[in-house]
């Protein structure tokens, strides 16, 4: 078995504050207007969740699930879509909410699908990002934070589904 251990990168404190930043800027950019929130299962569940609470205007919520990691702790380039959304998005003013954008793969692909279904705007929230790890080119309009190069666990990701319910971001350290 694998020995690591978990070093904390952003403590709970600053995570909450800075969603309730983006909660901020979201209710003010969708003034008068209903949002209508994609929450990309699994890992950004916990993270939708708290920004949903933290946004002023109506928010409608669906989910959806894609897959490009299975059990390795670096992105295959392959995406497949596990579970597609519930409702139409058709005229919508939609947010795509992700966990971390890593190479961009899985946004890039989920924005273009998402486009040809006709919402009325498209953007995309993440809470991590990572640049260094591009390989494709995204628009993100809403980054919780920039980080570096490591792999990371915690308010909804995971290492091999465990650590998503760490109330913080963590950097896996492996022995």
């Amino acid at each position: 078995m694998e020995k690591h251990h978990i070093e904390i990168m952003l403590p709970e404190e600053t995570v909450n504050q800075r969603i309730r930043e983006l909660g901020e800027e979201i209710s003010r950019d969708y003034e008068g207007r209903i949002v209508h929130l994609i929450c990309i299962l699994k890992g950004s569940v916990y993270f939708t969740c708290e920004l949903a609470k933290r946004i002023t205007v109506p928010v409608t919520m669906d989910f959806m699930q894609c897959s490009s990691y299975g059990a390795a702790t670096k992105s295959s380039g392959v995406v497949k879509i596990v579970k597609d959304l519930d409702e139409p998005i058709t005229g919508r003013d939609v947010i795509i909410v992700e966990d971390i954008i890593d190479s961009g793969r899985t946004l890039s692909h989920l924005k273009d699908l998402l486009s040809q279904r006709q919402p009325a705007s498209l953007k995309i929230c993440t809470l991590l990002d990572k640049p260094e790890r591009r390989v494709t080119d995204v628009d993100v309009e809403y980054v919780g934070f920039q980080i570096e190069d490591k792999f990371v666990v915690g308010y909804g990701l995971d290492y091999d589904q465990q650590y998503r319910n760490l109330p913080y971001i963590g950097v896996v350290e492996f022995d």
